[in-house]
């Protein structure tokens, strides 16, 4: 048995171990609370399934307070089959008993689906893959992207819908679909953010992805059919009020970095990123200069324009740039920006200082030359202090700010 009753006894794990051992072990876990008429189909189900070579999958039911006969048929499956286990919980919570049960696993990859096993149990397979091959740390299925066959009522499908785009305008995040119930992770992720996790309803599968984004670390969807579960006792619109509440905390709050050392950014990629966001900015700036210095002094204008471009060059760097998503510290962000810009300023300052004392025939060439060596170098003062000031990524878990 791969469960152990205590979290604090868990062996230290090297981040890269999952792949170098030729079997992985899985936790799959299947919360429930009364569901004495469907838990005997869906673990049959999960234990005949097949779920790839080289894979050792365990099936852990975790009953978060049922008060039906669900422990007495858990109990009963865990005693007729080797690879499935039962754990009680006398609390209610999804979240809850996702937490604990997958804080107390040893295995290498952890993972849950929901006991209506609305998404095909053959999508365990590809996702434990993308984390074993070190392609992800996380891994969802996603019941919204386009071309999928998806059964489900129009009202739950319009407030999924709703809910999933009012997490990208409010937490900055990439996923597409944060509640479909199938979802699995390395043991590594697992330790890291679920102890920073706070909800331990519905709202914890959006708050994990969040702060597992905001970590830096990867999530990998998986397109999935879906069917809706006709006898769902989930009532949708006080779980979006919960969730909306949710939402509301996280962007209080702060981001959470991983304790671990994330992966060296790709310096080429965030090079050409920065050129295409210097030429947005560029462009905006000689409009608004052109439409401004119509109805104010060119000074005037050119104060303004510098000052609207650079706000929207941090903005476009922050997310194109170096992926922050978070929707925390942007304020700051724009201080250091100006900040970078200001230093930035100034060489070109220096260098129109220099070429005043130029004279004679070549005095436009030598102030050009000067004036696109200073330009270089305060684009490449810039980056860096981008890089590695403005938008520096954490290795340590920070207090909420």
């Amino acid at each position: 048995m791969r469960y152990e009753s205590s979290a604090g006894n868990q062996p230290a794990a090297h981040p890269g171990a999952t792949s170098l051992r030729s079997t992985t072990t899985v936790d799959l876990v299947v919360p429930v609370y009364n569901e004495e008429a469907t838990l005997a189909s869906s673990v049959e189900t999960l234990v005949g399934a097949d779920t790839g070579p080289g894979t050792d999958v365990t099936i852990i039911i975790a009953d978060n307070a049922s008060t039906d006969s669900t422990p007495r048929t858990a109990a009963a499956l865990a005693a007729a089959h080797p690879n499935v286990e039962y754990v009680r919980l006398e609390q209610k919570g999804r979240g809850r008993a996702l937490s604990r049960v997958w804080q107390a696993s040893t295995a290498d990859i952890v993972a849950y689906t929901d006991v209506d096993l609305a998404t095909d149990i053959r999508a365990l397979e590809p996702m434990v893959e993308v984390i074993r091959s070190g392609l992800a740390d996380v891994a969802i299925a996603s019941r919204l992207q386009p071309g999928l066959e998806v059964q489900r009522g129009v009202r739950r499908e319009i407030i999924s819908r709703c809910y999933n785009r009012l997490l990208k305008l409010s937490l900055g995040v990439g996923f597409s679909d944060a509640q479909c119930g199938f979802k699995a992770m390395s043991a590594q992720a697992a330790r890291e953010l679920l102890p920073v996790v706070e909800d331990t309803e519905w709202f914890f599968d959006t708050e994990l992805l969040a702060r597992a984004e905001w970590a830096g670390y990867r999530i990998h969807e998986f397109g999935t059919d879906w069917i809706d579960d006709p006898d769902s006792s989930v009532d949708v619109l006080a779980t979006a009020w919960k969730d909306i509440r949710g939402i509301v905390r996280l962007r209080r709050g702060g981001p959470v970095h991983a304790t671990s050392e994330p992966p060296a950014p790709n310096t080429g990629a965030q090079i050409l990123h920065f050129i295409d966001v210097g030429l947005i900015s560029t462009v905006l700036y000689a409009t608004i200069f052109l439409f401004g210095s119509q109805v104010v002094s060119a000074a005037t204008a050119n104060i303004i324009a510098l000052l609207l471009s650079t706000v929207a060059n941090t903005a476009l760097n922050r997310s194109h740039t170096f992926g922050v998503r978070s929707p925390h510290r942007r304020l700051t962000a724009q201080v250091k920006g100006l900040a970078a810009f200001c230093l930035c300023l100034a060489f070109t300052s220096a260098g129109l200082a220099v070429a005043d004392g130029f004279t004679g025939a070549w005095a436009s060439i030598g102030t050009l030359a000067l004036l696109t060596a200073a330009n270089l170098a305060a684009t490449v003062v810039r980056f860096v202090l981008m890089r590695t000031w403005v938008f520096a990524r954490g290795t340590r878990q920070e207090d909420a700010a």
